[in-house]
């Protein structure tokens, strides 16, 4: 727990100034973290080198297809062939194959899309991508702390066996409530049962995000994703929450 604490102030010290100053900082760091999370899980697929070299290639190609190069969408169609293509020149089913190229695809596209919504969050302003922040780092500590004190019914046991229902219930309504009253104080007070109810349906998809990362972890037969952050795993294993947040508030944005 203490090294948990420690690195948690470390992470904070290191990434907040950037969050706040904004602008090319901001999205210098995204990008480095994007790459850091592709490692992570290129590191449990053994594909040949220029297949990894592609797909940071691709990665990039994706986080800024908008200020590089105008491709009205067929970014997605570019990954697919690029990845899929290579299939039959490697020919080797034990160093590429389909489902090599099908995880690649999945992971590039999530990656991709996931911190593209970040960075537009951000470069909106500052408050907003802060009021996902707090939803994503208050539900967590919450779910964790609360499940550790009263938590008894296991929520998904066999994708999360510490996790749950009483701690997956707290963490949503701290995180709601932080959420909330941070929207309303700093951004906007109306409306505010929909703001309430866009806050528990982000706490939620948090929540999910993380059970999905803990489900590839799972399958691949790891307890983290790597040990960069000590007490906490990896990088993925960190954003996996408000990635999957910051997804699922551009599609409300965009919707509403």
């Amino acid at each position: 727990m203490k090294q948990r604490i420690i690195s948690a102030i470390v992470m904070v010290l290191l990434c907040l100034p950037i969050l706040i100053i904004g602008d090319i900082y901001f999205i210098i760091l995204a990008t480095i973290l994007s790459g850091m999370c592709l490692y992570e899980f290129l590191k449990y697929k053994k594909v040949p080198i220029f297949i990894q070299i592609l797909s940071y290639l691709l990665l990039g190609l994706l986080l800024y297809e908008t200020e590089l190069i105008k491709l009205d969408g067929l970014i997605p169609i570019i990954i697919l062939l690029s990845l899929l293509i290579p299939i039959v020149f490697v020919d080797n089913d034990k160093k590429y194959n389909y489902n090599d190229a099908f995880y690649l695809i999945g992971i590039i596209l999530f990656l991709g899309y996931a911190f593209r919504s970040v960075i537009d969050i951000r470069m909106i302003n500052f408050e907003s991508f802060f009021y996902l922040l707090l939803i994503a780092v208050g539900t967590d500590t919450f779910a964790y702390f609360i499940g550790k004190s009263i938590g008894k019914h296991k929520l998904a046991p066999k994708i999360s066996p510490n996790k749950t229902i009483e701690g997956s219930i707290g963490g949503a309504l701290m995180g709601t409530i932080i959420g909330t009253t941070y929207y309303g104080l700093t951004i906007s007070n109306q409306n505010i049962i929909i703001i309430i109810l866009v806050t528990l349906l982000l706490s939620i998809v948090g929540q999910i995000g993380d059970l999905v990362k803990s489900s590839i972890k799972r399958s691949i037969g790891i307890k983290d994703f790597s040990n960069l952050i000590p007490g906490h795993g990896g990088i993925m294993d960190r954003l996996d929450s408000i990635l999957f947040i910051s997804l699922t508030y551009e599609l409300i944005i965009n919707i509403l």
